[in-house]
């Protein structure tokens, strides 16, 4: 098959389109025709080397962690899937043309929702939906959502409304003419002291940037509320003991991945895709989307 090859950390110039053995399907997994791979920010970070120490790669090593695809066949023991389905997922070393995945982490694409742009949902909708969870927000409450015009922003959104919350979509003053695609309550330009100062009390924080922003807005949040987020704590933690903290790391849930690609079919939940290219354009993706060009899927 071809694959994305990487033989040593680097640059985006280090991702080279080669042959690359086919992978086989073992006890459990499920081998997949990719339709589609998506460009997320671990993949390069992975390739710069910057996860070594706790997701290292073994070289010549494949990478990629978002896909969508076919299954063309089955390993022992493997049920509740046959050849044909459309499944997505996230797996390991999806660059290429094929990927082996075990079974317990596929879902199938839901009936209407297009094979190629399932793609650019797992890694982000997963992640936005338990980082909305861990807050723990009930009916009724008030949440911000910083970094909401971000696929994973935009996942812990739809989120919070379904649980009935009040949703502030926390961006940039640049970002406002996106703010009515994001379903959010009210819209609050974090780069604008003013606005961020008139914020009301709040019952939780999903946090999707991290940085600054996230230490300014854990004094906004009321005793006992949560500050969730899928980065690093704030430093400033601990001068907030009656704030309770939540650090998300997204887990693979069927039910979730099956859910949420059910909102954005039905247009409940939209997940912009900026491009798609060539499977052998990873390098020139990677440093797009390194950029902030918006989510990238490779079609093989």
């Amino acid at each position: 098959m071809k694959a994305i090859v990487v033989r040593q950390y680097g640059g985006p110039e280090v991702l080279k389109y080669e042959d690359f053995p086919d992978p086989v399907a073992g006890a459990s997994e499920v081998l997949i025709k990719v339709a589609a791979a998506s460009v997320n920010p671990i993949d390069y970070k992975r390739r710069a080397g910057l996860t070594k120490d706790f997701y290292p790669l073994n070289f010549p090593a494949l990478i990629g962690t978002d896909l969508s695809g076919t299954v063309v066949k089955l390993g022992p023991g493997v049920e509740g899937f046959s050849v044909g389905d459309q499944v997505f997922a996230m797996a390991d070393n999806s660059y290429a043309e094929l990927c082996v995945a075990k079974a317990a982490v596929l879902a199938k694409v839901p009936k209407g929702l297009d094979l190629i742009d399932a793609a650019a949902l797992p890694l982000v909708t997963v992640t936005g939906n338990q980082l909305l969870a861990a807050t723990g927000i009930q009916a009724g409450q008030t949440v911000i959502v910083l970094g909401a015009a971000g696929n994973v922003g935009r996942s812990a959104v739809f989120t919070a409304k379904t649980r009935g919350a009040t949703v502030i979509a926390g961006i940039l003053k640049k970002q406002m003419d996106a703010a009515k695609s994001i379903g959010a309550d009210q819209a609050v330009a974090t780069d604008d002291e003013a606005a961020m100062a008139n914020l009301p009390p709040l019952d939780a924080v999903a946090d999707a940037v991290g940085g600054r922003t996230a230490e300014k807005l854990i004094a906004k949040i009321k005793p006992g509320g949560v500050f969730a987020t899928a980065l690093a704590l704030p430093q400033d933690a601990a001068k907030y003991p009656s704030v309770k903290m939540a650090h998300v790391f997204s887990k693979f849930d069927r039910k979730t991945l099956e859910f949420m690609g059910e909102a954005v079919r039905d247009g409940k939940l939209v997940i912009p895709i900026s491009q798609k290219l060539p499977l052998r354009e990873a390098a020139q993706a990677q440093a797009i989307a390194e950029k902030g060009g918006g989510k990238i899927l490779l079609v093989p």
